[in-house]
């Protein structure tokens, strides 16, 4: 265990934990079947993606991991395949736990390099019933692989969504980046309320207030499920490069879901 770690593991004062996974499987095993469901494909989902999403252990496997809590950790792999294409992994909770209010918190150690793209989100259980951006959809983490040392939370719903989702970066300190450590990343929600939090640190809020005129709040009354992936290009973050480096690992000490108190 990482002594240092520790404090990041402590719970939030006044709240129960009401779901978790902390990885703590036999090394080699994927993903807790009862727990995340994969999306598999190649769509490009919805943003001109490169990666073809799968279930192999090659993609995504709990790994031995000196740095996390318990000393393992999921890693969701991006792979160069022998013919230049890629593969990678996307994990959702979707029909096996959902959430309206509270904290949703994971601890995570980020890849980096041009056209590289974590992220750690939720989604409406409307999601394939109710056409997107209607559902609703809070990204509590997502980092473009060129910028290393930022992190980007946004709201998307009717009337804001993609390049007008309701966004806020903070930047780690000049010369480091979010692959040099593992990091918390939560959203605190409440009815009318979103706040961002950075290793316990508030830095963007939102509220009905914060919307465009006329424009639905949509997130207090569905649940909404967890998701986890690692694209590969897109229209956000470009495009490989020769700088992009393969594999890259995006690694997952836990995920945690807290009552609002």
């Amino acid at each position: 265990m990482n002594p240092s770690a520790v404090s990041s593991a402590v719970t939030p004062s006044g709240r129960t934990i009401i779901w978790r996974d902390e990885f703590d499987q036999p090394l080699g095993t994927g993903p807790d079947s009862a727990r995340w469901s994969h999306d598999l494909g190649a769509s490009g989902w919805g943003n001109a993606e490169l990666q073809a999403y799968t279930a192999e252990r090659a993609n995504s496997e709990v790994v031995e991991d000196a740095a996390a809590l318990n000393g393992r950790a999921l890693v969701i792999r991006a792979v160069r395949d022998a013919a230049g294409g890629y593969t990678s992994a996307r994990l959702n909770t979707q029909g096996k736990f959902s959430i309206t209010h509270g904290r949703v918190e994971a601890r995570l150690k980020l890849p980096r390099g041009q056209g590289i793209w974590p992220a750690f989100w939720m989604l409406g259980d409307g999601f394939g019933r109710v056409p997107w951006p209607a559902c609703g959809e809070i990204d509590i983490m997502e980092m473009i692989g060129h910028q290393p040392g930022t992190l980007y939370g946004t709201l998307h719903g009717p009337g804001y969504s993609a390049g007008e989702g309701l966004v806020k970066f903070t930047e780690l300190p000049a010369g480091t980046t979010f692959a040099d450590a593992y990091h918390v990343f939560a959203v605190d929600w409440q009815p009318g309320r979103i706040d961002w939090l950075l290793d316990g640190k508030l830095y963007h809020t939102l509220t009905p207030s914060n919307l465009p005129k006329g424009a639905p709040w949509v997130f207090d009354d569905t649940p909404f499920f967890l998701l986890l992936n690692l694209a590969v290009g897109g229209k956000w973050p470009g495009y490989p490069d020769a700088t992009t480096e393969f594999p890259q690992e995006y690694r997952i000490d836990y995920v945690r879901v807290y009552s609002l108190a």
